[in-house]
């Protein structure tokens, strides 16, 4: 949870949109295209380079990639504070991508099968949840350390500090444990985890064979097929994360002073990433997978409201919303782990992940478009309205079914 805490502990997070768009750093001053098409960047390059990254962690040492991962990206972040420019921007969010990739999949396999080879498999959502939040912390320790940083040393303070937090990741997860992994170096549905545990210096299957057998696996698993597509689509807000800033931002334009410093809107961003530690952390006590579209569909309806009101409490909502919205993430992330065979199981969340950026990207060129004419309430409302609409068919056609069932066993 060390490692999770501090991947995340970039004072960076919530102020980099900002520095995009400040106009009095040299070669800043993009424009809200400018700043989509960078998000659609990152998201592309991590298309390219999560599932060979997931094949890669299904053939050799997780661990390693786990190291190697926070160091890519504190380059990245290093670029950014040191040369900032269009180009630079958009060659750190392609570092970010490798090294986010190296770490997404990878450390969920890791984790589950762990696990798996202590016979408490059972626990991997709550250690999941437990990791999130600890992300979560991480975010708010960075974003707290992002006001002293930036009124101590502006955005280079804010970066040098980013890059070393990305470093003390590094260092951390090289400690993390690989006793061994179940299955290890075969592939395809029949693994299962009474497979036995094979050695990580065993000799790897070929990485087209790990991807055949993964692909395999969600064809004959419709239930791990569903909830890959529902790990997928809840992403679609989730996405917006990036923009939460401006949203920020547009409360606090719109009180009395209309004033929104860096400092403010970093301060207000604490409420919404202590939100998503909640919501990680419900995920101990609640797990149904089947509450997940009612509490998606309430989250929505929070989300709009709190953004269509305009003030600055709404971020409270906000911060509920995207609470419900991490919970259903690992809920759904952990009945999919445990529909996955070990020798394939980072390259299947990796696939996930492929389908997480598409939405992703298809998100960002929404913004992109949509800030033409609507400011970022009204896009984040739009954003929300498929899953309260989603939310509301699933209600009604429940109701007609528990109607049906019921007149089917009253008395004649």
């Amino acid at each position: 949870m060390s490692a999770a805490l501090f991947e995340d502990l970039i004072p960076l997070y919530p102020v980099y949109v900002i520095l995009f768009a400040d106009a009095t750093v040299p070669g800043a001053g993009l424009t809200a295209a400018e700043i989509s098409a960078l998000f659609a960047i990152w998201s592309l390059s991590t298309v390219i380079v999560e599932v060979p990254t997931g094949i890669l962690a299904d053939r050799f040492s997780r661990r390693r990639l786990l190291v190697a991962g926070p160091l890519v990206t504190g380059a990245g972040f290093a670029l950014w504070t040191y040369a900032p420019s269009f180009l630079s921007f958009a060659a750190g969010f392609v570092l970010w991508a490798i090294g986010g990739s190296l770490r997404s999949g990878t450390n969920q396999a890791l984790v589950y099968d762990e696990l798996a080879h202590l016979g408490r498999s059972q626990d991997y959502a709550r250690l999941s949840g437990a990791m999130r939040a600890a992300a979560a912390v991480g975010v708010i320790g960075g974003t707290a350390l992002a006001v002293p940083l930036l009124a101590w040393g502006g955005y280079a303070a804010v970066g040098t500090a980013s890059v070393a937090a990305c470093v003390l990741c590094a260092l951390i997860s090289a400690g993390l444990p690989e006793t061994g992994r179940i299955g290890v170096g075969r592939s395809g549905p029949d693994v299962t985890p009474d497979a036995g545990t094979a050695d990580l210096d065993e000799p790897p299957v070929g990485w087209f064979a790990i991807l055949r057998g993964g692909l395999h696996h969600l064809r004959n698993q419709p239930t791990a097929r569903r909830l890959l597509i529902l790990v997928v689509v809840l992403t679609w807000v989730a996405a917006l994360d990036e923009y939460l800033p401006l949203l920020v931002e547009s409360f606090l334009s719109g009180t009395v002073s209309g004033v929104a410093t860096p400092e403010s809107v970093a301060l207000l961003m604490i409420v919404v990433a202590a939100g998503d530690i909640c919501g990680s952390l419900a995920a101990r006590r609640v797990r149904d997978p089947a509450a997940i579209g009612p509490a998606v569909g309430l989250g929505a309806s929070v989300l709009i409201v709190a953004a269509l009101w305009g003030h600055p409490a709404g971020v409270v909502g906000v911060a509920v919303a995207f609470g419900i919205f991490g919970w259903a993430l690992v809920v759904a992330d952990a009945a999919l782990q445990d529909r996955l065979d070990s020798a394939s199981r980072a390259t299947v969340t990796s696939i996930a992940g492929v389908g997480e950026e598409v939405v992703a990207i298809l998100a960002f060129a929404g913004w992109a478009a949509g800030s033409v004419h609507l400011g970022p309430a009204a896009l984040f409302a739009i954003a929300a309205s498929p899953y309260a609409v989603a939310a509301g068919a699933m209600t009604v056609r429940a109701s007609r079914r528990w109607r049906k069932r019921m007149s089917r066993n009253a008395p004649m």
